[in-house]
């Protein structure tokens, strides 16, 4: 399989513009995504190139995204909705817990599917302060119905994002502000990494460091300086929570 270099927030957009291509249903809601291409750039040039009605430029108001997509999910589109930042999901709490996770599972199968993704940012370090720089994924992550996941790496961020926006079921996808930046080599075209899959980021024998998103690198830096010490430690990425 052929591979490019690209940045984490490149393979995201990718990654959202092969699904959009790809199926019809698929949109994308949230705000500043359409004109704009998102706060942090990650949506791009999508909305000149599959325009208003896919995607959809939001108001400022996050349940409002999250009830409009559960809407949407229900009549057989795949909204892909995004939050600035965690730290607004909030305000999305009830539509987010108590309705995507629930109603296909409350609706006696009349609700056959219920195909949304909830993208978000998280994560400090980046001096955007008290309110903007949340990582808020435990939380999450203890409610039924919901697929945690947290691309640590570029490769990872457009597989999983693809396999996020064709899963059934609705999908929290998480991305690291202080990721958006790092580059690798990424697959070109078809590549799809199944949900609820960890990955062996470095092999060991003597002792398993089992970790995800961002500190997945502080431990492979970590198992490094094990190794200076005779110690062979495993890194294990779980992906998704």
């Amino acid at each position: 399989m052929e591979t490019k270099t690209m940045t984490y927030m490149q393979a995201l957009r990718l990654a959202m513009d092969e699904e959009l291509a790809r199926d019809d249903k698929v949109i994308l809601l949230g705000q500043d995504v359409g004109i704009l291409g998102g706060a942090y750039g990650v949506t791009g040039d999508l909305y000149h190139k599959y325009g208003p009605d896919r995607i959809i430029d939001s108001p400022l108001a996050e349940n409002a995204i999250v009830g409009f997509g559960i809407g949407a999910a229900m009549m057989g589109w795949r909204p892909i909705m995004e939050i600035m930042k965690m730290d607004f999901s909030m305000v999305a709490v009830d539509p987010i817990v108590n309705h995507l996770a629930k109603y296909r599972f409350m609706s006696g199968g009349q609700i056959e599917k219920m195909p949304a993704v909830v993208r978000t940012a998280i994560g400090g370090g980046t001096r955007s302060g008290p309110h903007h720089s949340y990582s808020l994924h435990h939380i999450f992550a203890g409610f039924p119905g919901l697929k945690l996941v947290c691309a640590s790496t570029p490769e990872d961020a457009k597989g999983l994002l693809k396999s996020a926006i064709r899963c059934d079921d609705p999908v929290v996808f998480l991305e690291h502000k202080l990721l958006y930046a790092k580059k690798e080599q990424i697959p070109d075209g078809e590549y799809l990494i199944p949900l609820g899959k960890a990955d062996v980021k470095r092999p060991g024998k003597d002792l398993t460091i089992l970790t995800w998103f961002r500190q997945v690198y502080f431990s492979l830096e970590a198992a490094e300086t094990l190794a200076a010490q005779g110690i062979d430690a495993e890194v294990v990425d779980l992906r998704t929570l």
